[in-house]
């Protein structure tokens, strides 16, 4: 079988499981909702006033909590067993291809979602809607294809979850920085050129992660 055939088979694989089980979906939803409302009560409870640059940062760092909750299950959740079949019945390309092109889905589904879900609970502070838009599907992306390969690395490891943690954090704090500052132009409805330079850095990082773990997968795979 192809490597196109491979990777297309496991990724309806993927979504297959989902939609049967529903516990990463589940999971995800429940935190968003918990997370914004928790948000909501905290500034307009008790009358309280919420600026756009706190708008911005907590709706960032919402996003990215639900990433690295949600990208960490797409090898650390699977059985020993299902990595063992799959070291047999497919090509590690394939199997890396896949959870990148399922998580990148699930992640701009869901931070499309969570946008949504964000503005109609603590209001809309964006200016510039359809430049955010695309801000939050790239930064969704550029997340989904960094945590992907951190996941990969951690699922090697007995201490899986830990690691995923302790390495996930100084990866995803100057992704958070870079969302945060290129979002605020499409907050403050600036000129959207001022943003393009913060968008291809994010661009670069997730072509440069995908080809990476693609090409060091199979080693981690043999192992």
């Amino acid at each position: 079988m192809s490597l196109l055939n491979e990777t297309i088979a496991l990724v309806k694989k993927e979504f297959l499981l989902e939609f049967r089980l529903r516990y990463m979906l589940n999971a995800v939803i429940i935190y968003l909702a918990s997370a914004i409302f928790i948000c909501y009560y905290a500034f307009f409870g008790r009358g309280g006033d919420l600026s756009a640059m706190t708008w911005n940062a907590l709706f960032w760092i919402i996003i990215v909590l639900a990433s690295v909750n949600a990208a960490s299950r797409s090898f650390l959740m699977e059985r020993s067993s299902r990595h063992f079949y799959y070291y047999f019945m497919a090509s590690p390309g394939a199997i890396i291809l896949s959870k990148l092109i399922y998580n990148l889905i699930l992640l701009i589904v869901m931070s499309l979602a969570g946008l949504a879900l964000f503005c109609l609970i603590m209001g809309n502070v964006v200016q510039d809607m359809p430049m955010f838009i695309l801000i939050t599907v790239i930064g969704s992306g550029c997340l989904a294809a960094t945590l992907t390969f951190i996941a990969a690395l951690a699922a090697q490891t007995q201490h899986s979850m830990t690691l995923m943690a302790v390495l996930s954090f100084p990866v995803v704090i100057p992704l958070l920085m870079l969302l945060i500052n290129v979002s605020k132009s499409a907050i403050d409805g600036l000129d959207r050129s001022l943003a393009l330079e913060d968008l291809a850095v994010l661009l670069a990082v997730k072509v440069i992660t995908i080809a990476v773990s693609y090409i060091l997968f199979p080693y981690l795979w043999k192992n």
